[in-house]
């Protein structure tokens, strides 16, 4: 399993909402309006990335993906209102 931090700025409101279904549809959590964190297998990573491949529009949009190793994921340091996010359980996508 991986842990991805998701962000993405898309200007279209249509698009951006069909991002953020998508997002949500593959276990992720919303941590900001913007910003995903998920715990993911390669596998459905990969199926993610085609999906929102499909979506998005190369020359208008920009979606990042950052990855924290095992040992960095506890570092992250949580200030106000934010909090870890749940480990998945059984994710059928």
């Amino acid at each position: 399993m991986q842990f991805v931090v998701i962000s993405y700025d898309i200007p279209d409101h249509k698009r951006r909402l069909k991002v953020a279904k998508l997002l949500l549809d593959f276990g992720a959590q919303r941590v900001q309006r913007s910003v995903f964190e998920l715990v993911v297998t390669p596998q459905h990573l990969e199926g993610l990335r085609a999906r929102l491949d499909k979506l998005h529009k190369p020359e208008e949009d920009s979606i990042r993906f950052y990855f924290l190793c095992a040992s960095c994921r506890p570092k992250v340091v949580y200030l106000g209102l934010a909090q870890p996010i749940d480990e998945p359980g059984l994710l059928i996508i």
